[in-house]
């Protein structure tokens, strides 16, 4: 418990210094921009500007994932990571595709820069960002919502890197026309990262079930276990990514009610080597308590349709 609470304050710490560092970032690009009128500089400074509110989201939502459950929120603050990362995915897709508008729109009307102070600002704005990015990279992996604001920092690297290689090109040579094509690689590398993180958080919002567990996987490996004889009301879903959860009724026959507690240890042990779930409520029965008695039926229900049918299912 010490360990995981070292750990979650030193995450918090991580993301404190990338709100600082970002704050410099985002005050010096856009004063550098202003003063030697680049509008390249300025808007990066705009969408570094982004980033330090994907910053202050997944530490909000950090800080909110650490306290405890509560009687009116008995799940604690697990969502408001999943939340943020929400945001995160869909500012993101919006900033691609506003970059990707003012991309094809510079191909017509190129803006002149100075090359060479493009190239200094945007050399201390790109090894910041990748800083900032480098402080959560650990984090990342095991965290969806940290995952959000890592990207958030390392496409924004990248777009200063894009920027940097402008002014050489511009400096160098004049070719105004590599900015908008940079940009464009740019919206590609950000669109490719942030769709994941969308769509994972907004399956897991939606309640749906997680990827690479099958319904009809579980249900039929619970079926197969030796006193059952069906398994309904079954759902399957994830608070976040780490903390599944499944609840079900599953119907016994009346010679295996004597030991209902051995099968109910039998069924928690086969679904959680099996797939992973850890977090189930499990309601046995020898009889079917709903009003509709399809619902103890799985294969009658069109989410069953195409399942492996069950030998043990029947209808009641």
């Amino acid at each position: 418990m010490e360990s995981s609470n070292q750990t979650s304050n030193a995450l918090t710490h991580r993301l404190y210094w990338g709100l600082a560092i970002n704050a410099v970032i985002v005050v010096a690009e856009f004063t550098g921009g202003y003063l030697i009128h680049s509008i390249g500089l300025m808007s990066d400074a705009g969408h570094n500007l982004i980033d330090q509110g994907a910053l202050f989201l997944a530490l909000y939502a950090h800080v909110l994932a650490a306290k405890p459950a509560t009687e009116d929120r008995t799940f604690g603050y697990h969502r408001a990571g999943i939340l943020a990362a929400f945001v995160n995915g869909l500012i993101l897709l919006i900033t691609a595709t506003v970059l990707g508008y003012f991309s094809v729109t510079r191909f017509f009307t190129p803006v002149p820069i100075p090359g060479d102070w493009v190239i200094g600002i945007a050399i201390v704005t790109f090894l910041a960002n990748l800083g900032v990015a480098f402080l959560l990279q650990s984090d990342a992996k095991n965290n969806l919502n940290i995952r959000g604001a890592f990207l958030h920092m390392l496409a924004d690297a990248w777009v200063s890197l894009g920027v940097v290689l402008c002014g050489v090109g511009i400096l160098l040579k004049g070719w105004t026309w590599l900015d908008p094509l940079i940009s464009v690689i740019i919206v590609g590398i950000i669109v490719k990262g942030a769709w994941p993180i969308f769509r994972e958080s907004l399956e897991i919002l939606l309640e749906s079930t997680p990827p690479g567990i099958k319904t009809a996987h579980v249900v039929e490996a619970i079926e197969q276990i030796e006193g059952v004889d069906n398994v309904h009301d079954l759902h399957i879903w994830a608070v976040e990514p780490r903390m599944i959860m499944l609840t079900c009724h599953v119907m016994v026959n009346q010679d295996s009610t004597h030991v209902k507690d051995e099968l109910l240890a039998t069924i928690r042990s086969k679904v959680a080597s099996e797939f992973g779930i850890h977090h189930l409520t499990i309601q046995l029965e020898t009889e079917c308590t709903h009003t509709d008695g399809r619902h103890c039926d799985l294969n009658q229900l069109p989410s069953r349709s195409g399942a492996v049918p069950s030998h043990h299912a029947h209808s009641h």
